[in-house]
C-alpha cells in the first residue's frame, strides 16, 4: 500500500480526461462545476468472500452529490450509507472522505493533452486566474453486515490518522486486524477489539439479531420533526406510502431512516429502503412502489414534482403531505395515549407546568435513555394493537391440511 497515493494521482488524471466540455472549468477558482467519475483504487479483500460480495456501484454512494474537485480544502466527513442486495440483506457502508491536494498544472496539462490532442495550450486562457492547487476527494469505505456507526467512525478515523500522521504502526497491520476481527451477531454481551494502534473499540451486541440498533436516532428524529409529524410518518410507513427525507447532512438522513424503522419493530419494512440516494439515481423516486428514501437538500428542486410522495424536511422540521395522499392515523384512544406518553418523555416539564410548586428535577433523560423510553412506548402501542389478534384468525378446513388466514372483518371482543 505504500504507493497508493501515487496510484490515486495517476488514476484521477486518467478519469479527468473523460470529462465533458465543461472540464476545463474544473480548474478555474470560480467555476468548479465539472463532475468526474469515482473509481476504486484498492479493496481488501481483493476477492469476494462467499457471505460478503463486494457491492456494485459503491462509488456513487461515497459521493452522493458527485465527484468534484474544489479550489479549497474541505473538512473530513463521515456518514453511513445502506445498500440492500438481491436477497434483501442490508450492507452498511461507512464512508470517511478527506481531501487531497493536487497540482493544478498537472491536471490541466493532462486534460488539454487528452481531450484536445495538444491543440489548446494553457496560454490560450490568459485572462483566467488559475489556482496553483486543487483538492480532490478520496473515500475510505468500510462495508459491514452489522450496524455500528460509532465503531465504524473510530476505525476509519484511525486508518486516516495512521496514513496522514505517518504513525509507526504499519497500515497493512491495522487493516488486517480490522478484516479478521469476529463479532457475534447477537448475544447482548460487550466485545472489545483493537486494530493494533493502541486503540480499543467496544461493541455492544443486541440480544437478538432482529432487534434494531437505534443509538440516539429515534430521539433525534422526534427532536427534529416533533411528535405529530413523526406519528404521521409512522402511520404512513405502516400503510405503505412513499416517504422522502431531505437534509443537507448525509448522516442525518441515515439516522432518520434508521429511527423510523426502529419504532416499527417488531414489524420489518420490506419495501425499497435507501437512506442516501445519489443524485445520479433520482429517477428511483418515480417508482410506483412504496419506499423510504433520503436525498440531500441540494436536489430539493428535483423533488418538487413528486405528487404522491410525503416529504420530511429534517433541517426545517416540516412534513409535507400531498393532497392526493390520505394517511390513516392510529385509532382513538390509542392516538391520544401515545401522544401523551411521548410528551412525558420528550418534555417532562409539561406534567408539572401548571403546579404552583413544581419539583426541582424535571429535565428530560439523556439522549440514549430517551431513545429507549420512546421505543418502549411504541412496543406498548403494538402490544395494544395486536391484543386479541387471534379472534381475527379464520380456519379453512376444505383443504387436506387446515389453512389459517387473517379475516379483518372479524371483530375482537372489547
Amino acid at each position: 500500500m505504500g504507493n497508493w497515493k501515487h496510484r490515486f494521482l495517476r488514476l484521477f488524471l486518467k478519469e479527468s480526461s473523460r470529462l465533458t466540455s465543461a472540464s476545463f472549468r474544473l480548474l478555474c477558482p470560480l467555476a468548479v462545476e465539472g463532475e468526474g467519475q469515482g473509481c476504486i483504487l484498492q479493496r481488501f479483500p481483493e476477492k469476494d468472500w462467499e457471505d460478503s460480495p463486494f457491492p456494485q456501484g459503491i462509488e456513487l454512494f461515497c459521493q452522493p452529490s458527485g465527484w468534484q474537485v474544489v479550489p479549497e480544502q474541505q473538512p473530513a466527513s463521515f456518514f453511513v450509507a445502506v445498500l440492500t442486495d438481491i436477497n434483501s440483506d442490508r450492507h452498511y457502508c461507512a464512508c470517511f472522505t478527506f481531501w487531497e491536494c493536487l497540482e493544478n498544472l498537472q491536471v490541466m496539462n493532462t486534460i488539454s493533452t487528452s481531450m484536445f490532442s495538444g491543440q489548446i495550450q494553457l496560454t490560450a486562457f490568459p485572462d483566467v486566474v488559475q489556482p496553483a492547487k486543487v483538492f480532490a476527494p478520496k473515500s475510505l469505505v468500510l462495508v459491514s453486515q452489522l450496524d455500528y456507526t460509532e465503531v465504524f467512525r473510530n476505525c476509519l478515523g484511525l486508518i486516516y490518522t495512521v496514513h496522514v500522521d505517518g504513525l509507526t504502526v504499519p497500515l497493512e497491520t491495522v487493516i488486517g486486524n480490522l478484516l479478521t476481527c469476529v463479532i457475534p451477531l447477537a448475544g447482548g454481551s460487550q466485545r472489545t477489539i483493537t486494530l493494533g494502534a493502541g486503540d480499543r473499540q467496544v461493541i455492544q451486541t443486541p440480544i437478538s439479531d432482529s432487534l434494531p440498533v437505534s443509538g440516539c436516532s429515534v430521539a433525534q428524529l422526534f427532536r427534529q420533526l416533533g411528535i405529530i409529524n413523526v406519528l404521521y410518518l409512522f402511520c404512513a410507513a405502516l400503510t405503505e406510502h412513499k416517504i422522502l427525507f431531505l437534509s443537507s447532512s448525509y448522516q442525518r438522513l441515515t439516522d432518520a431512516c434508521r429511527g423510523l424503522l426502529a419504532i416499527m419493530f417488531p414489524l420489518k419494512y420490506s419495501f425499497t429502503y435507501v437512506p442516501i440516494l445519489p443524485g445520479k439515481l433520482l429517477e428511483v423516486l418515480s417508482t410506483p412502489t412504496p419506499f423510504i428514501i433520503g436525498v440531500n437538500s441540494f436536489f430539493r428542486s428535483e423533488t418538487q414534482e413528486l405528487l404522491d410522495v410525503i416529504i420530511a424536511d429534517l433541517d426545517g422540521g416540516t412534513v409535507t403531505i400531498p393532497e392526493c395522499v390520505h394517511i390513516s392515523l392510529l385509532p382513538e384512544p390509542l392516538l391520544q395515549q401515545t401522544q401523551t406518553a411521548l410528551s412525558m418523555v420528550l418534555d417532562p416539564e409539561l406534567e408539572v407546568a401548571d403546579q404552583a410548586f413544581p419539583p426541582q428535577s424535571t429535565q428530560p433523560s439523556a439522549l440514549k435513555i430517551q431513545d429507549k423510553e420512546i421505543r418502549a412506548i411504541f412496543l406498548w402501542l403494538f402490544a395494544r394493537l395486536f391484543q386479541g389478534y387471534r379472534w381475527c384468525l379464520h380456519i379453512i378446513r376444505i383443504h387436506p391440511e387446515p389453512v389459517i388466514r387473517f379475516h379483518k372483518v372479524h371483530q375482537r371482543p372489547r
